[in-house]
Formats: C-alpha cells, structure tokens, sequence
C-alpha cells in the first residue's frame, strides 16, 4: 500500500488570505465605492442619484479647484526644491566616517520628522499670531517693529510659511533616505576618484548623484504623492479656512470642505479621482525625465 501523499502546497493561501480580506474589506471596496459615488448626487443620507459624468464636468469647471491646484503645487515646488536639494548635500557630508559627531547630526536633523504635523502647524500658527504670537513679541522687544505685525493677513506669505514647515519637517526624512542609498555605493569608487585627483564637489557631481538617479526618482515620486495630499499644516495653521484669499488652501483642504462639511460626497469622490489622475501624470512625468537625464 502506497500511502497517500499529503498536498501541502495550498496551506500559504491560508496565510495570506487575511492580508487580502483586510485589504478587500478596508481598501479595495471603498475605492470602488468611491468611484461609484462620484458619478452620483450623494450626500450621505438619501438614495444615491446617478449624475454621469456630471461631477468631473463641473469639477473641470470649477475655479477653486484650480486655484487650490495652484496653492497645492506652489507648495509643494517650493519646499520640495531645496528640501531634495539640500537633504543630499547632507547626507554626503554625514556620510564622511571621519566627520566628528555625524551621528549626533544624523538624530538632530530627523528629530522634525518625528514630530506631528498638525503639531508643527499649531505651533507656527502661535508664533506668527499677530496679538500674541512669540515673533511679533521679539520683534518689538528689540525695538525693529513698532506696532505687531499680521504675518498671516498676506496670501504669499501664508503658502512660503506653509512651504517652511513641511522643508523643516521632512528635509531630515530624505536625508536618511539618500544616506541609505549612499551605503550602496562601492567605496572603492570613491577611493580611486580620489586617487585621481578629484575633488570632492567633482566626485559629488559625477559620481554620487548619477549612482543615486534611482533613489532621486523614489524621493521625486513618493514627495508627489505626499505633496499633493498636504492638509494637516495648512489646516492647522489657517484654522481650515485656508488663510487670505484661501492662499493657502489646498486641494485636499477643498476635498474635505466639500465632502465632509457640505456633504457634497459625490462631487468630494469626483475631486479625489481627478487629483489621483493629476499625481499618476505627474509620477510618470517625472519618471520620464529623470530615465532621459540618466541616458544623456
């Protein structure tokens, strides 16, 4: 008698299934309920009217969303410009094992990201307060202004301060990413570039930033899709009504004011979809460009 042969292959699905029934439960299914809603009328309570694709025409026709598109993305270009910038210059300086206290320095600069943005945004907002704020109080104890200032009255003002706090809460976050990318370059690279005569601004130009494209795009990518969904610091800082003139509103800000204070879910669904697209054409935008610099 031959004994009988035991199938034990089918035994992973049994671990992996919760993963899936989570995702479906939690994930999978509000998308596509999402997606569903926003070729309706919905507002939470009453029967769901189907409208086509009347939400993205009138989201396509709407100026706010433009301008809190344009709020978003200022935003975000100018803090995420110095923030890549400036995180990789240190991260190859505090990767210098002869530097004294780098990891001191490594803790100091990735103690912001620690802490919560909404945190981050409440505390600006005190500081730049224009009865209260700490700012204004120095100022005029050091005899520069007279009368207290209201930083938050001007509408540029609002989005480089917005621009500031995520630059000062993430630029450490990137500069352990690109130390981690620099772990992985063979130092007997450098050693010879050395060797050679190169300096180190030649090395950093000609070899460390064309072997870390890969990790540059990752930063490029993921700091898309994080830049496009900022709420919390803005939010924080101009109580969520978006500052003067709604300067510093976001395009998220937007999403949430409709959705969940004018119970407008199915136009809310329609924006959310219409910024999934927008962060999708500009990942491969920025995807494309970075492949056709690493080519030339």
């Amino acid at each position: 008698m031959f004994a009988k042969t035991i199938r034990k292959d089918h035994y992973g699905y049994y671990f992996i299934a919760p993963f899936f029934i989570i995702f479906t439960i939690f994930g999978l299914y509000p998308i596509l309920y999402s997606l569903y809603i926003s070729f309706t009328n919905f507002d939470g309570i009453t029967t769901p009217d189907f409208v086509g694709i009347g939400n993205y025409v009138a989201v396509l026709q709407d100026p706010l969303f433009y301008k809190t598109l344009f709020n978003t993305l200022f935003i975000w270009g100018v803090s995420v410009v110095p923030q890549l910038t400036i995180s990789l210059v240190l991260a190859f300086i505090l990767n210098d094992k002869l530097l004294k206290g780098r990891d001191f320095f490594r803790a100091v600069y990735f103690f912001p990201n620690i802490v919560t943005a909404a945190s981050l945004g409440l505390l600006v907002s005190l500081i730049f307060d224009w009865q209260s704020g700490g700012l204004n109080h120095f100022l005029m104890q050091i005899g520069i202004i007279q009368d207290p200032i209201n930083w938050k009255n001007d509408p540029w003002f609002m989005r480089l301060i917005v621009s500031s706090i995520l630059f000062f809460q993430y630029f450490g976050y990137s500069m352990v990413i690109y130390l981690a990318g620099l772990q992985g370059i063979d130092p007997s690279l450098l050693e010879a570039a050395q060797m050679d005569g190169a300096k180190k601004k030649h090395i950093f130009i000609h070899i460390i930033v064309p072997m870390l494209r890969p990790i540059i795009l990752f930063q490029m990518i993921t700091s898309i899709i994080g830049g496009i969904q900022i709420f919390d610091q803005p939010f924080t800082l101009t109580n969520g009504n978006g500052g003067p003139d709604r300067a510093a509103m976001t395009s998220i800000m937007y999403l949430y004011n409709v959705a969940f204070q004018s119970t407008r879910f199915g136009y809310g669904a329609a924006i959310a979809f219409c910024l999934f697209i927008i962060i999708i054409l500009l990942s491969v935008a920025s995807f494309i460009m970075t492949k056709r610099k690493s080519r030339s």
